[in-house]
């Protein structure tokens, strides 16, 4: 009974985020956009899409060393299928699929894999922030002009995020290099809590940094991170693509407000991200940058294709190959979340004795 409430819950919110999104639309005009694409650009935009799902396996091999070997072929095909997972099944499916095919596949510990995926959900949130940041301090064309009060809010928000984003990093390079400093600045902080609530807070923070044991080798903390720059230039290269191609005149780092954007949008659970995606770039579009509605819905619908239709196809080929149905897919998901969610999973004493921590 609960299972079919959340399902009619994200179906709602399906329907709701895509009417806001094509609210007051004109079909026909925003076909005419489609077609008026420019196809060199389009081009370039799946490419951009392709080099993101290497560079997020390359990645992940990376954040997985110190739990074990892995073959870029199968972080390749696991990453793949989780992602196209996740745009045709609802709450992240694709989240618990993927390192629990990997595990499985490359013998490694599931709890250990699950929680490199906190790692790369960290670095991408840190990644985005930092971009953003950076745009709101030296990228900013002139936005103030357009809705003054409006982007005001937006650029406190991403000073701050950037901040936070500093603050995150800061204590994953102490929790490589001073572990023991780490967990004593934590009791420092939470001495002036009532003692229950700080008992409740210290084993969760313990446990999220024993979780994140993996970045207490710096080496690869620091490839880590160095990875996530290429990778999310590379989301925000295929966005700028998407503008090109319907003829909006911004430069790329506008790609980066944009970027921002979407990842609020893609927030919402729902299937693909869709409605989430498709108004968060409409409202980017036309809000800050005067882009035309229609011209704007016609990009997001396109943008939103290239980044989930290819790699949902490529998915699906790969389960075929490998045997593999959605149901079975499914109930995959389904026997992860059984064995752990990440953020609960405990670091195992092997992987944590050899000096890594396992990420999911």
């Amino acid at each position: 009974m609960r299972s079919h409430l959340k399902m009619l819950a994200v179906a709602g919110l399906t329907l709701a985020l895509l009417g806001l999104s094509l609210w007051g639309v004109d079909f026909t005009r925003v076909w005419r956009e489609i077609l008026g694409a420019q196809a060199w650009a389009l081009g370039l935009l799946l490419a951009c899409t392709a080099l993101t799902y290497v560079l997020r396996a390359l990645r992940w091999q990376y954040l997985l060393l110190p739990i074990g070997p892995t073959r870029f072929r199968e972080a390749f095909r696991t990453t793949v299928i989780g992602f196209a997972a996740n745009t045709v099944l609802p709450l992240r499916a694709g989240e618990m699929v993927r390192p629990y095919l990997l595990a499985r596949r490359e013998g490694l510990s599931v709890a250990a894999t699950f929680t490199t995926i906190i790692i790369e959900r960290i670095l991408d949130l840190v990644t985005v922030l930092v971009f953003f940041g950076l745009f709101v301090l030296f990228f900013d064309p002139g936005l103030d002009r357009v809705n003054g009060a409006l982007y005001q809010t937006v650029k406190f928000g991403g000073l701050m995020g950037a901040a936070g984003s500093g603050g995150v990093l800061l204590i994953l390079a102490l929790n490589a290099a001073r572990p023991a400093l780490v967990h004593r600045l934590i009791d420092f902080f939470l001495r002036f809590l009532p003692e229950r609530l700080r008992g409740k807070l210290a084993g969760l923070i313990y446990g999220l940094l024993d979780g994140l044991a993996v970045t207490r080798d710096p080496l690869r903390l620091a490839q880590s991170i160095a990875l996530s720059v290429p990778l999310w230039l590379s989301i925000a290269g295929g966005i700028w693509m998407a503008m090109l191609a319907f003829h909006m005149t911004v430069p790329f780092t506008a790609s980066f407000l944009i970027m921002t954007l979407l990842v609020v949008g893609v927030a919402a659970p729902t299937p693909g991200a869709v409605g989430g995606f498709h108004a968060a770039f409409r409202y980017g579009a036309t809000v800050f940058y005067g882009v035309d509605n229609d011209r704007a819905v016609g990009a997001a619908l396109v943008l939103h294709a290239a980044s989930f239709v290819p790699v949902t196809l490529l998915g699906a080929l790969f389960m075929m190959q490998d045997g593999l149905n959605l149901s079975r897919v499914r109930s995959i998901g389904d026997e992860a979340r059984a064995s752990g969610t990440p953020a609960m999973v405990p670091a195992p004493a092997g992987v944590d004795a050899e000096g890594g921590v396992p990420r999911g």
